[in-house]
């Protein structure tokens, strides 16, 4: 039995998600217990790249069928059918599981970070895309406004450019608040499943950075330690308030960022290339999640101030969320990997 598959046979509450909407490696993450997918437009575009013979008859179509559309506009129908035809792929999980699973994530224009009423409108158009839909939309403060209406909308969010405990509860409060609205108008709630991601990895990828830039000298594996303390931190918090928003973790970089969290009940979207190193691997698949980060580790992490910051409750308050170092790289990369994708589109329409 491969690990993945092995993990989630354990510990059926921990669930995979293949981070990809590209079918091949659904496939394959599907046959090693994957229950869902997510997208984002450096996905989109990674898939595009490497399945482009296969999609390039669907581009076409959309500019031949549309011809007053602009590259923007292509490219969402684009994102659309790709997360469209992944979605066929988890749809029998999602009828078996009342919605609790096989859901593939959507995820609004980044440019709309700043902007609670454009990510809510597009939110809904592309819930609308597919029965099993889940949107993705960033934890700025703008996005913990929209969250709430989203939810109450019926739309089950998944929270993303998060890397703090307090994102995290935030989140978790938005969407309480959208659920309520909901069920004092006698809607339903049973078939959502919204998330919070925290990307685990990308924390570390921050602190690294920050740590390099100041000149300072820091035990390398302690900051391999860091994303994992925090997801572990914001979960013991999930689990004693109760939120009915189920953490996620994204962004791989190491060992940790799966075995760390096997046993929880948590989502890990994996990226395919990872699913394949821990597939190989030798690790014992044992509960992991109730183990703490070694506090020697932890101590030390605690005396860098940007750790701080996503490690503590109120390390930030939501008008910093967009400010945040890890913030700022991440929405840069999504906006870099919009703009690549309609450069892409923009290559078959102007011929």
């Amino acid at each position: 039995m491969k690990k993945l598959l092995e993990t989630v046979t354990k510990f059926p509450q921990t669930q995979v998600w293949n981070d990809s909407c590209s079918c091949n490696e659904l496939s394959y993450a599907i046959e090693n217990g994957a229950v869902g997918a997510t997208t984002n437009p450096v996905i989109v575009l990674n898939v595009l790249k490497k399945e482009l013979k296969e999609w390039e008859p669907t581009i076409e179509k959309i500019i031949a069928d549309n011809p007053t559309f602009s590259e923007d506009e292509v490219a969402w129908e684009v994102i659309k059918s790709m997360g469209a035809k992944a979605s066929k792929l988890l749809y029998p999980i999602f009828k078996e599981t009342n919605g609790q699973k096989g859901r593939i994530s959507f995820q609004t224009n980044a440019k709309f970070y700043n902007n609670a009423a454009k990510m809510v409108e597009h939110a809904c158009d592309l819930a609308a895309t597919v029965e099993n839909s889940q949107v993705k939309a960033p934890a700025s403060k703008a996005g913990i406004e929209a969250y709430e209406e989203m939810t109450y909308r019926g739309v089950s969010i998944n929270a993303t450019v998060s890397f703090t405990v307090s994102q995290a509860i935030a989140v978790a409060e938005a969407v309480e608040r959208g659920l309520k609205r909901r069920e004092a108008e006698g809607l339903p709630t049973d078939t959502m499943h919204p998330v919070c991601t925290i990307m685990a990895g990308r924390v570390d990828d921050y602190l690294k950075n920050d740590i390099k830039a100041k000149g300072m000298l820091v035990e390398p594996e302690i900051l391999e330690w860091a994303g994992v303390a925090v997801v572990k931190h914001a979960y013991q918090i999930y689990q004693e308030r109760g939120y009915r928003t189920q953490l996620l973790v994204a962004a791989y970089r190491n060992p940790y960022h799966w075995l760390s969290f096997v046993g929880g009940d948590i989502v890990l979207t994996i990226p395919y290339a990872w699913q394949l190193k821990y597939n190989e691997s030798n690790y014992e698949i044992k509960d992991y999640m109730s183990q703490p980060v070694n506090p020697d580790y932890l101590s030390k992490l605690m005396k860098l101030e940007e750790f701080r910051k996503a490690y503590d409750e109120n390390g930030l308050k939501p008008e910093d969320f967009e400010h945040y170092g890890a913030f700022k790289a991440t929405i840069t990369s999504f906006l870099g990997g919009y703009d690549d994708l309609c450069k892409l589109i923009r290559g078959y329409m102007v011929k």
